[in-house]
């Protein structure tokens, strides 16, 4: 076997079939994993293979078959919570059938279009692509999917021609207000995500529409940027108002920072203010944590991210929403007027 290969020019199934011997029908049986092949002659084509660098061409592959058996996933910041662990989801559901992912990020900053995603994800070898988008499309509701490619929105909004996956951050507002409603809390101040997160303008939502329900007076929220440290600067302001009793942030992280700003003024939680966040993000990371918090599955989310973009919807598109669970822990307590 003395083939000697120009090291840039692509290694072909002629120059294996040529180098063990055997036909190009062969090779293209060992390279798909055919039965039908001795072992002595898979054997060689597979040494060939190896000493040749020679790499199956899955897009011919895909046009035998009619699947590249791979879906794109398009993210901002891989390294948020939500993204990281939908991410492992999808990674999951991919073993049993022999997915791959194929991932893209978006740049931080930067303008967000689903067509300009779309296209991009298209001109790579995938079968359909998930778009994460934590922060409104430019054209989301224009928005036309690639012909013949299933494609899944991870959004709170429902759109006209996608299906939409995301974890139900409306509903879990009514958990943790429903919690504090019970413990006697009517004085509640929000504290927000940044303004273009979806993710906290749903939670907003539900907060705001508890409160209207239930007659309560209604402060406008502080909008925080995700961090303890914001958290706490939120936190120092709030432990300057006299009414209220309890706080719901919209994420653990900044929870824990406005605990950290309200104990450093004097007041106690829970016996003075009650906590409480969402995510359930820290038990990692802080030891003991006792933040009672709304815990998402966001590893379920990415499977059934996978689960529709490789089967896709029978009918008209759905709108998956997946409940938070509330996780009780020690930061929660009944209201007691201020003095």
């Amino acid at each position: 076997m003395n083939v000697v290969q120009n090291p840039k020019r692509t290694v072909s199934m002629s120059d294996v079939a040529q180098a063990a011997g055997v036909s190009q029908q062969t090779v293209s049986r060992v390279a798909n994993g055919k039965t039908n092949v001795s072992p002595d002659t898979r054997k060689r084509v597979l040494k060939a293979m190896h000493t040749l660098g020679f790499r199956p061409n899955y897009a011919g592959r895909s046009l035998r078959q009619g699947s590249y058996h791979a879906v794109g996933l398009y993210v901002y910041d891989i390294t948020e919570i939500g993204n990281f662990n939908m991410l492992k989801g999808i990674l999951e559901a991919t073993r049993e059938p022999g997915y791959a992912v194929t991932m893209l990020e978006r740049p931080e900053g930067s303008a967000f279009s689903l067509s300009e995603v779309s296209q991009r994800m298209a001109a790579l070898p995938v079968d359909g692509m998930v778009i994460g988008m934590s922060r409104m499309a430019t054209d989301f509701n224009e928005f036309v999917p690639q012909p013949g490619m299933n494609t899944v929105i991870v959004t709170m909004y429902s759109h006209p021609r996608c299906t939409t996956v995301d974890s139900d951050q409306y509903g879990c507002s009514y958990l943790v207000m429903n919690h504090l409603y019970g413990y006697g809390h009517r004085q509640i101040r929000f504290v927000a995500g940044p303004v273009h997160s979806i993710d906290s303008q749903f939670r907003e939502r539900g907060w705001r529409d508890f409160m209207r329900d239930h007659n309560l007076e209604l402060h406008e929220p502080i909008h925080g940027d995700w961090t303890a440290n914001g958290g706490y600067e939120i936190g120092a302001k709030l432990a300057q108002d006299k009414q209220m009793t309890a706080i719901y942030v919209a994420n653990d992280q900044m929870a824990m920072g406005v605990i950290a700003a309200l104990r450093d003024a004097g007041l106690r939680v829970p016996e003075d203010i009650s906590v409480v966040g969402v995510d359930d993000a820290l038990e990692k990371t802080v030891p003991n944590v006792g933040l009672t918090t709304v815990r998402f599955d966001l590893v379920e989310r990415g499977r059934v991210v996978f689960e529709n973009v490789v089967n896709g919807p029978t009918g008209h598109p759905l709108a998956i929403r997946i409940p938070g669970k509330l996780i009780k822990r020690r930061s929660v307590a009944p209201a007691h007027p201020r003095t």
